[in-house]
């Protein structure tokens, strides 16, 4: 297992800054997942970590040792990518095994190893197939299986499962959360996906423009966003935000509140407005109301709620949920 220092690393590509100077600290045995928009630098961010680009200033350290310079090979730390990078004409056992083959280990070490690998990601009764005859998941859990036999400090994923279907993203999200679980490594995951972020992370960073936004749990960031990138990135659907005189009524610059502490009404409540589309998920339904102040905004009902589009309804904020923010969209206290 490793822990990870960053200091005031940097990372520019000609006059072209993506990360300007950034510090973060990671724990041992961590999982933490870098979460942003495109091209907010966290793809960069892990490639320096990993040691596969250069940092333009700044040291990173693993257990308080500097691998700035050091090879991505004798960092200790094993990167799985979007792409799965097998090698088609192997087996699943070869291309587990190609890493400890390439590092000269014997053949009862490779096999005693890929077995381990396998039993761990339930491929055992595919290790000789290839990779053609495997379905997107499995592949995916091949190239985890290779990362897993160099027996690494630390495992570094780049939007592993961003080619998978819907269905198959929930089950590797749990597959690799109880993969933390059993290895206790660190992890370092990397996504556009807030939801991946919150439901497998111990501690998220919020990017924006190569900077740290915020850093915390995922309920500390959605309880208590630091600015109004964060409250409008973390959650779905996203935050509601009023400005204007709804706003200072409540000393705020920018006043926010989130679908699920939105209560809507077809008889009274504190903003008034027209219903737009209804969004109905079986469990829970999104109304997306247009207010009579001109704000879009989205409130949600528990189960099959039932209001007509153009229907007169008033949503009122729960009076402990609100988050408010200053000019420079900071949360106020």
């Amino acid at each position: 297992m490793s822990a990870i220092e960053l200091k005031n690393v940097q990372k520019r590509f000609g006059d072209v800054t993506i990360i300007p100077g950034l510090d973060l600290s990671i724990e041992d045995g961590e999982f933490v997942v870098f979460v942003g928009p495109s091209g907010c630098g966290k793809s960069t961010l892990l490639r320096l970590i990993a040691g596969l680009e250069d940092v333009s200033g700044g040291t990173i350290s693993i257990d308080g040792r500097d691998v700035t310079q050091v090879s991505p090979a004798k960092r200790g730390l094993a990167m799985v990518f979007q792409s799965y990078a097998l090698y088609p004409h192997m087996s699943v056992r070869a291309n587990i095994g190609f890493p400890l083959k390439m590092a000269g280990q014997s053949k009862d070490a490779i096999a005693r190893k890929v077995e381990a690998a396998a039993a761990t990601l339930n491929l055992t009764d595919y290790l000789e197939r290839r990779p053609r005859e495997l379905s997107g998941g499995q592949r995916q859990r091949v190239a985890i299986g290779r990362a897993i036999v160099r027996e690494p400090t630390g495992f570094l994923f780049d939007e592993p499962l961003s080619n998978l279907d819907a269905a198959l993203r929930v089950n590797m999200r749990l597959e690799l959360s109880e993969l933390h679980q059993q290895l206790g490594t660190t992890m370092i995951y990397v996504t556009h996906d807030q939801i991946e972020a919150m439901t497998m992370a111990d501690k998220i960073v919020v990017l924006n423009k190569g900077r740290v936004e915020q850093v915390g749990s995922p309920l500390e960031l959605y309880r208590r966003p630091a600015n109004l990138f964060v409250a409008g990135f973390i959650g779905s659907p996203r935050m509601n935000f009023l400005r204007g005189a709804g706003a200072q009524a409540h000393g705020a610059d920018t006043l926010g509140f989130r679908p699920e502490h939105t209560l809507i009404s077809t008889q009274s409540g504190a903003l008034p407005g027209i219903a737009g589309v209804s969004e109905h998920l079986g469990s829970d339904t999104f109304i997306h109301v247009r207010l009579d102040s001109g704000e879009q905004v989205t409130a949600r009902s528990i189960g099959d709620y039932r209001v007509a589009h153009g229907d007169r309804v008033w949503l009122t904020p729960e009076e402990g949920q609100l988050h408010r923010f200053d000019a420079e969209g900071r949360a106020l206290a």
